[in-house]
């Protein structure tokens, strides 16, 4: 229930952090409409057509792949018993650990001119045959797809895992095949876990910078980093900037309409879920090599690689000292920005679950702008804020933490709410009967309550500003690397061995974050 907006202390704190966290978007958008217009007529003519062409083909391709790997594996997962499905069930969820860049960078290898797929292809068909290069839209579909159908997968599994059969077995008595039941019937009613999904698939992918980039694959966020770094056009990249965030505005909010028009609800009081049926030795055998094959792609042969080329620079003795300084910078980061969003996002989201008024919940949802803001674009907003209006700040670590901010406080906000509600208001409301005031109230009672929650997403916020890329490229000191950084010029370089140490590690420190993920009762719908 929204009540009226009532001003108080508390209130004023949350809309300053809501104010810092959406002026710098507001700001490049004032500085692209008061800018010579006359240059968006020019990127109409030369750059947009392509750029909206490879954004949306793209979209819609991995959206496509996704769908299909996602939806099968978890129907095949949660109807079938086999063996192995106990690892299937958790180890799709593990490509989720890979930053896109370092899926792209292990690709680009494999892929290559005189890669190993191409003379191992050469080899069985006895030809000089081509393969398609990676860099191109065939190689961006692959690689995003494999990095991105975990997300179909969790909110699929878990939408078939909460299916009532009873749906299923009407349709069948009536006639309908196996066929027409799955068409017509199963998918239909999962369809607000698909939308969801195809949500969190697409703004992936059109706000994805460093797999295009080391792909050179023309997207916009590809085109936003190269007239900054490259043109050092402002403008320009502002324009663009606007117009991605207008396109993923326009998909959330086409995703919200129609998750509205797709709501559906259990009318019978008899509620059955499905239980996995036997499969034969054959047909379990297919399942484990098919399964086998898209895990092998999507984590396994990257993870092997990455593992030989880091023993392989730690023999060679090409792992440094200055390696440490690379982890420390990265550690330093993002514990700064995570422990920061923690403290930034708790007034935020105990105004909106406690006091729900309309401004309070503007304040939140005001927050939640970074969900549609994708790196590059966060980056470019900071970077004409500072230098415009605050140059003495510009190329510190204090900027760099503000772009982390904006950016991933949205991931951490949603475990800090959820936490929140789940604490009984009663509780503070006898604290403050008992004579406890104001913060007094919250450290002692309601903090020890929700601890394990604001732990949970301190912990994501963190690993997230580990495999931050572009806002650190654009933003970052003079000779301040992360390890992310390193990666991706490693990478760009094609010095594997010197890009698998750090991209190893991130993956390692990414595991138990993605384990715990896939044992979340996720709710669809």
């Amino acid at each position: 229930m929204v009540r009226h907006t009532q001003l108080t202390p508390l209130s004023l704190v949350g809309l300053s952090i809501a104010a810092l966290l959406t002026f710098p978007l507001v700001y490049v958008t004032y500085s692209a409409l008061t800018g010579d217009l006359s240059q968006a007529g020019q990127l109409w003519n030369t750059r947009l057509p392509e750029l909206l062409t490879n954004t949306i083909s793209l979209a819609l391709g991995v959206s496509i792949v996704t769908l299909t790997l996602g939806v099968s594996t978890a129907w095949i997962i949660t109807r079938y018993q086999f063996w192995g499905r106990a690892f299937w069930d958790w180890g799709f969820v593990l490509p989720l650990a890979i930053p896109s860049f370092v899926l792209a960078y292990v690709y680009t290898y494999l892929l290559d001119t005189a890669g190993p797929v191409e003379q191992s292809w050469q080899w069985i068909t006895n030809s000089d045959t081509r393969i398609p290069s990676p860099y191109s839209f065939t190689g961006a579909l692959v690689v995003m797809s494999l990095n991105t159908f975990p997300y179909v997968y969790l909110l699929a599994r878990a939408a078939f895992q909460n299916f009532n059969l009873s749906f299923e077995e009407a349709a069948q008595a009536t006639g309908a095949t196996r066929s027409e039941t799955f068409w017509r019937v199963s998918l239909p009613l999962i369809r607000p876990a698909l939308m969801a999904s195809m949500f969190l698939v697409v703004l992936y992918v059109v706000s994805d910078f460093g797999a295009v980039s080391l792909l050179r694959f023309q997207t916009f966020t590809y085109a936003i980093y190269q007239q900054i770094t490259g043109r050092f056009d402002y403008q320009s990249a502002a324009l663009l900037s606007l117009l991605l965030v207008a396109f993923a505005l326009v998909f959330l909010f086409a995703e919200r309409w129609f998750r509205k028009q797709s709501r559906f609800y259990q009318t019978s009081g008899r509620v059955r879920t499905a239980t996995p049926k036997p499969c034969s030795i054959a047909r379990a055998l297919t399942i484990n090599l098919s399964f086998l094959m898209i895990f092998t792609a999507a984590f396994g042969l990257p993870v092997f690689l990455l593992i030989q080329w880091t023993l392989t620079a730690w023999i060679n003795g090409e792992i440094g000292t200055s390696f440490g300084t690379y982890i420390g910078n990265s550690v330093f980061l993002s514990a700064t920005a995570a422990t920061a969003a923690l403290a930034l996002g708790t007034p935020l989201a105990y105004l909106a679950s406690r006091i729900p008024s309309t401004l309070h919940v503007a304040c939140l949802q005001g927050a939640y702008i970074g969900y549609v803001l994708p790196g590059p674009v966060a980056a470019l907003a900071l970077l004409i804020l500072f230098t415009d209006m605050i140059p003495i700040l510009y190329g510190t670590v204090i900027v760099l933490i503000l772009a982390y901010l904006i950016h991933y406080l949205p991931a951490g906000l949603q475990a800090m709410e959820s936490a929140l509600q789940q604490v009984n208001p009663n509780l503070e409301e006898a604290a403050r009967n008992l004579g406890s005031k104001g913060i007094r109230t919250f450290m002692q009672i309601t903090f020890p309550l929700v601890r394990k929650g604001f732990s949970a997403a301190w912990l994501l916020m963190f690993l997230l500003c580990m495999k931050e890329l572009p806002a650190t490229l654009l933003l970052r000191p003079i000779g301040f690397d992360t390890l992310a950084v390193r990666i991706w010029l490693e990478a760009s370089e094609e010095l594997y061995q010197l890009a698998a140490p750090p991209a190893l590690l991130i993956v390692m420190l990414s595991i138990p974050a993605v384990f715990l993920l896939s044992k979340k009762n996720w709710q669809a719908g």
